[in-house]
């Protein structure tokens, strides 16, 4: 017989849901463990609920299947009724009273007893779909608290990983979240780091062995897991060639572990791959240098590259995060990433294919020496804008010869700035007029660029038209102040 497929939604314990009081349920049968869960309520009034059962759940009836005469507990029905549920993987079953029994059948209580199911008795004043709400009210706040709990423990090992030892720092935050032990093996299989209280010596052989599994695949997310004397065991693979293996063992079944531990294993494999090839002290060598007033093109060489491109990014549903940020940068082939505020900044080789990135919209600079750094950085941000703006996941910079180009930069600089001067001390103005004019005079789309509303892009676009004293609609008015503008 295999394996009843429990459905895969937080489980709930049947205490919680005795402890109702609303409903008023009463387990009259069946072992009370504490330990007890429920994955679902179900009504069925089949003789033989096996076919309709997924596992794990509260089967609720009335007993209208139950024939007279074996309501008083002749004969073997309710024993084979109860075999076929504990088969099915059935967690609880609840015998509602009323309308077709006046108490739950003694044979019931009896076959339960026996077979070791929990029966819980429903009053006539509860309904089945009473008690199905139950059970998704539990549900929804053990995913709530589900929720809570990982988002909390990633905030917590990103603030781990950033710490002077980050290693050890991200291994115990990970073992005080879980309840257990971390350890990091070497690609030898040695213990480099540890943190937690450590487990059995059966528990952590059994663990030790599980980074031989993973290190024998390709992937770069391969898991092995295990389960020894009540507890879970897992192993993450930092990389692949890496040899570096996280293992964890924890308290077997705790919902959340598995995606805390593979938020360390991500946090790990960015640390341990920077300790392997050294790149991380080169950058540690150009920041410094920088700090202490090197031009950017003497420091380059230290980073790896030639030219690059700046590359600004936001999410397409919630603030980024470092360890988005971070993810961000590996898909993109650069671990040199700048959070701040709700974008994050990449700075990529210009040799590598910066391609759109699922759940991120991009803006690309052009191509750029290290001394046009700054320069790049603003012709990403614009890119970032359009992008919003026109919904498209990533826009690049236009790389075509510009009219720029044919008038000397200190002309086209005073120029810009006697044009422009009744703006002056007013960047509301001056950015908003920048970006209607980027979008060919779309109101909502420069909306959407800004994040304002479209009546505050009208009202500030006729005020640069009157202290310009200009006609924007005329082309050729356009075109000089877009000139001006991207001086």
């Amino acid at each position: 017989m295999p394996e009843p497929a429990v459905p895969p939604t937080p489980p709930v314990p049947l205490a919680a849901l005795l402890a109702r009081e609303d409903l008023g349920l009463r387990q009259i049968a069946g072992p009370r463990d504490p330990a007890t869960t429920i994955h679902w309520a179900h009504a069925s009034e089949m003789a033989d609920p096996y076919p309709y059962l997924l596992g794990g759940e509260l089967l609720l009836t009335a007993g209208v299947h139950v024939p007279r005469q074996q309501a008083a507990g002749l004969g073997s029905y309710f024993a084979d009724y109860v075999s076929r549920i504990v088969a099915a993987g059935g967690a609880a079953l609840g015998f509602g009273v009323a309308p077709v029994h006046d108490t739950v059948p003694t044979a019931l209580v009896a076959a339960c007893d026996s077979a070791g199911l929990p029966l819980v008795e429903v009053p006539p004043r509860t309904t089945f779909s009473g008690v199905a709400r139950a059970v998704w009210q539990l549900m929804a706040q053990a995913r709530l608290a589900e929720l809570r709990r990982v988002t909390e423990a990633q905030q917590s090992l990103a603030a781990a990983a950033s710490r002077p030892d980050p290693v050890p720092s991200v291994l115990r935050r990970l073992a005080q979240r879980v309840g257990g032990w971390a350890v990091l093996y070497g690609p030898e299989g040695t213990e480099v780091a540890s943190a937690g209280r450590a487990p059995g010596d059966a528990v952590r052989g059994a663990l030790a062995r599980l980074p031989q599994i993973v290190s024998g695949r390709a992937s770069s997310t391969t898991t092995a897991t295990d389960t020894v004397a009540g507890t879970h065991l897992a192993a993450y693979g930092l990389g692949p060639g890496r040899g570096f293996v996280l293992g964890v063992a924890s308290p077997e079944g705790v919902p959340g572990d598995h995606t805390i531990a593979s938020v360390a294993a991500v946090l790990l494999s960015l640390l341990t791959g920077e300790h392997r090839s050294g790149s991380g002290a080169a950058r540690s060598f150009a920041l410094v240098r920088l700090l202490l007033g090197a031009p950017p093109e003497e420091v380059a060489g230290l980073l790896g590259g030639g030219r690059w491109v700046v590359v600004h990014a936001r999410p397409d549903v919630r603030a980024p995060d470092a360890v988005a940020a971070s993810a961000l940068g590996a898909a993109l082939g650069s671990p040199l990433v700048d959070l701040a505020d709700d974008v994050v900044r990449v700075l990529v080789p210009a040799e590598r294919d910066t391609a759109a990135q699922p759940g991120w919209t991009l803006g690309v600079s052009a191509p750029a020496a290290p001394r046009d750094w700054p320069s790049a950085d603003t012709q990403a941000a614009r890119a970032l804008a359009r992008a919003r703006a026109t919904r498209t996941a990533l826009v690049r910079h236009g790389a075509r010869p510009a009219l720029a180009a044919l008038v000397p930069p200190d002309a086209a600089a005073a120029h810009a700035r006697a044009l422009l001067a009744p703006l002056d001390g007013r960047p509301a103005l001056t950015e908003t007029l920048r970006a209607w004019l980027s979008l060919h005079g779309s109101w909502d789309r420069t909306a959407v660029a800004l994040a304002v509303h479209r009546n505050t892009v009208r009202q500030r676009v006729a005020r640069c038209a009157s202290l310009l004293e200009a006609d924007l609609d005329d082309p050729d008015v356009r075109m000089e102040l877009w000139f001006a503008l991207r001086q």
